[in-house]
């Protein structure tokens, strides 16, 4: 089994392409579901986000589980995925684990260093496990991208700046609004969730005179409300069908739900600016998809501010940071890939290692066997002596080399090793994969090779498990 990564991103995808695969929070058990329906699928997880979709899944073959994969996702979507396959970044074995990673630390992000990410991927994680569909090779990496990300964030400081797609969309609303900007503004956040709550703090500590939580769910809406409140900002909730009474005194609107479909439209931003009013309304949309009408952006009096804008500022921003703590951060990403890595190829050798011990043993009592059968009045204690002098010299011609495969199991051709002892000693190549304990029920080798053999490829290209001594593939 090996881990397989597909999907879209603000780095790969425009934001009217990544709308189109968007999935909603309630839709992703059913394509868990559907993933692991599928053949090649064993274990997935799914994650959505302002500015990308992404599945990362175990998998016993590229194609095959490419193939599952993509077909789920496209079929949500509700056209070929062929039609996004310029767009889609897929990353194989050693690339997904480099790319995990480097999620977790936020050295993927739209903004880079940003620490939402990790609780976007904890959410994913935790969708996933309650599906059922998270077995021991997902737990394990998740988990250890989870630790990784967590060390990165505290060890480098790439996030001290607190910098995040919310803060940034702020950014540019302050600058739009000018003058004071949004110091003494009258805030109306549309969404009560994360990202939600994270606009409200920042609007909070910018100074905003009041904050607006309009949402579909009054409890949502209240909780956040009230939050707000006791840091000593004015807030409170109002339902969606006020939104346009709402907006006429609002300097600002910042959308940010998990709806399918336009939560704001032109009718509520045109009643609001049929008031007279001779300042702009600043409206910030975060959704994916587009919470807001993109009409809306087209009136006069409006000055927008979404993924769009967002994504090519972004974007230019990020190709010139380098060095610092960014660099700092991948060096530490780069060193954790390779420590779990060689963990895994050390983990692969020790069936191999059981089996020969095994053997070993087998051996062993059969000519112990023999040996009372030839002398069967041999007194006890001297055959309890012979016993243990025959294992101890086993046990002591076996200590070396089977210290040293573990050791070397480490570098990147850590299987041949392996299959050197299932050479040497003729040990049973299933035999030796069912000394580990299997995923999900799932076979322990895939295609002749090692569970996890496809680990050694790394980078953040490779996409396609070893086959003899080629390189892997490349898609885009």
């Amino acid at each position: 089994m090996s881990v397989l990564v597909v999907g879209l991103s603000h780095r790969s995808a425009p934001v009217e392409v990544l709308e189109r695969l968007a999935v909603a929070p309630d839709d992703v058990p059913k394509l868990l579901e559907e993933m692991l329906d599928r053949t090649h699928v064993e274990e997935a997880v799914l994650l959505s986000t302002c500015n990308r979709i992404e599945v990362c899944a175990v998998v016993d073959a590229f194609h095959g589980g490419l193939g599952d994969v993509t077909d789920v996702l496209g079929g949500h979507a509700g056209f070929p995925i062929g039609e996004l396959s310029d767009h889609l970044f897929v990353h194989y074995a050693g690339a997904a684990v480099q790319h995990l990673f480097q999620l977790a630390a936020g050295l993927d992000s739209m903004v880079v260093g940003e620490s939402q990410i990790l609780g976007q991927l904890r959410g994913a994680y935790a969708t996933a496990d309650e599906s059922g569909a998270v077995g021991k090779v997902l737990h394990e990496l998740v988990q250890q991208a989870l630790r990784v990300g967590k060390r990165v964030h505290a060890g480098t400081g790439i996030d001290e700046a607190g910098a995040s797609v919310v803060s940034e969309a702020l950014r540019d609303a302050d600058r739009e609004l000018g003058g004071p900007g949004l110091d003494g503004a009258r805030a109306v956040i549309v969404g009560a969730g994360a990202m939600g709550a994270l606009a409200a703090a920042h609007l909070r500590r910018a100074g905003a005179a009041e904050v607006v939580v309009v949402n579909r769910s009054a409890d949502g809406g209240e909780r956040l409300a009230e939050k707000v409140r006791e840091h000593g900002t004015s807030a409170r909730f109002a339902p969606l069908d006020d939104l346009s009474a709402e907006l006429r005194d609002a300097d600002l609107l910042l959308a940010c739900t998990g709806a399918i479909g336009h939560v704001v439209d032109a009718d509520h931003v045109t009643a609001a600016l049929g008031t007279g009013r001779d300042r702009p309304l600043v409206v910030c949309d975060l959704g994916l998809p587009r919470d807001v009408d993109p009409v809306v952006g087209e009136l006069p009096g409006v000055r927008m501010v979404d993924l769009i804008t967002l994504q090519r500022r972004l974007l230019d921003a990020s190709d010139d940071v380098d060095g610092g703590s960014v660099g700092a951060a991948q060096r530490m990403v780069d060193e954790e890939v390779q420590q779990y890595l060689a963990g895994q190829r050390s983990a692969e050798v020790t069936p191999t290692v059981t089996a020969l011990r095994r053997r070993a043993s087998e051996v062993v009592d059969a000519e112990l066997l023999r040996l009372d059968s030839r002398l069967p009045d041999l007194d006890d204690k001297v055959r309890d002596e012979l016993s243990r002098t025959v294992r101890r010299v086993v046990d002591k011609l076996l200590h070396t080399p089977t210290v040293q495969v573990k050791r070397l199991a480490e570098g990147p051709d850590g299987d041949s090793y392996a299959a050197a002892l299932r050479t040497l000693f003729e040990l049973d190549p299933q035999a030796a994969a069912a000394v580990a304990a299997p995923v999900r029920g799932a076979d322990a080798r895939v295609d002749g090779t090692d569970v996890g053999a496809a680990l050694r490829w790394s980078g953040p290209d490779a996409v396609t498990p070893p086959l003899g001594s080629r390189p892997p593939e490349q898609i885009s």
